[in-house]
């Protein structure tokens, strides 16, 4: 079953922002980031029920080379990202926001 991708307001928020100041630290690396996002978001596509939960129905994925996890929801057809958040960032940040 293939899934549609629905990437929330928040989380293209959350990708734009890391992309930015991975490209202001060394040319091309945002770019680079947003190739491991994309990586990232096709793996989900693929197996969404892979990646653990964290947080009742919340799973995360994490990316390659980058310290980040991907947090969506699996809902009828639809997988929903809701964040993309640096894994250092305290669990309170995935809470608060949803």
């Amino acid at each position: 079953m293939t899934h549609q991708l629905v990437v929330a307001a928040p989380a293209e928020s959350d990708i734009a922002q890391a992309s930015e100041w991975y490209e202001e630290k060394s040319k091309g690396l945002g770019l680079e980031f947003l190739r491991a996002v994309d990586a990232c978001l096709m793996s989900i596509r693929r197996n969404p029920l892979a990646y653990p939960k964290v947080h009742k129905d919340i799973r995360r994925a994490l990316l390659r080379k980058f310290p980040f996890g991907t947090f969506y929801v699996v809902a009828d057809e639809q997988i929903v990202i809701l964040a993309c958040f640096h894994v250092r960032r305290g669990p309170g940040t995935l809470h608060r926001r949803f």
